[in-house]
């Protein structure tokens, strides 16, 4: 598993990017927008809890693609790492709002809701940007769509109904955000000595 923070989070997103090469073009369309468009690379990935600091989204989605590339080794193998760098990327994107419009808006000490930005779920602002930009799958839609899983009442829709790869999305988004990116419970793994050399390298 892997360990992103504000140290090593520039170098492994360019690595995640360089990976891939079937939907290079399409991919890069969609990069070049969140990079130009949006407050991708600065955002936090919420307004008051996981990584609620600047570059909080990019570390948490970076996170989330090495550890979907990292679960599906064992258990999902057939499951290309292109797919993983596309969801794990891509699943959040709805929280940067829309072009030249951000979500969260920052003022002297914290994050708060752009007033004037459309109301929508953040998931489905997710499959709407991306899917402008990337011919999806329908496994690849639906994991962007529900990788919430059934903490949201919205998805009770696919209850029993998930693809894999939706299932794989949901543990490894839910894996970062609640184990990686909780200090005490970071720290533990470490403690305990559960983190391999990567992980550690990527924490020193």
């Amino acid at each position: 598993m892997f360990y992103i923070n504000n140290e090593n989070v520039d170098q492994m997103y360019e690595e995640l990017k360089n990976k891939v090469i079937k939907r290079k073009a399409e991919f890069y369309n969609l990069i070049e927008f969140l990079e130009r468009e949006t407050t991708w690379l600065t955002s936090p990935a919420s307004t008051k809890y996981h990584l609620a600091i600047k570059k909080g989204l990019l570390i948490h989605s970076v996170g989330v693609a090495y550890n979907m590339i990292e679960i599906k080794k064992t258990m999902l193998p057939h499951i290309d790492d292109e797919t993983c760098i596309i969801i794990g990327l891509f699943h959040d994107i709805g929280k940067l709002g829309s072009a030249n419009k951000p979500l969260y808006i920052q003022n002297e000490s914290d994050y708060y809701y752009n007033p004037d930005s459309v109301a929508m779920g953040l998931a489905v602002r997710s499959l709407f940007l991306a899917s402008k930009y990337i011919n999806l799958s329908d496994e690849e839609a639906q994991a962007i769509a529900y990788h919430d899983g059934q903490y949201i009442t919205e998805n009770k829709i696919i209850a029993h109904k998930e693809s894999p790869l939706t299932l794989l999305a949901h543990y490894a988004d839910y894996w970062t955000a609640h184990i990686y990116e909780n200090e005490k419970m970071r720290e533990k793994l470490i403690s305990d000595n559960l983190f391999g050399d990567t992980e550690k390298a990527a924490k020193e």
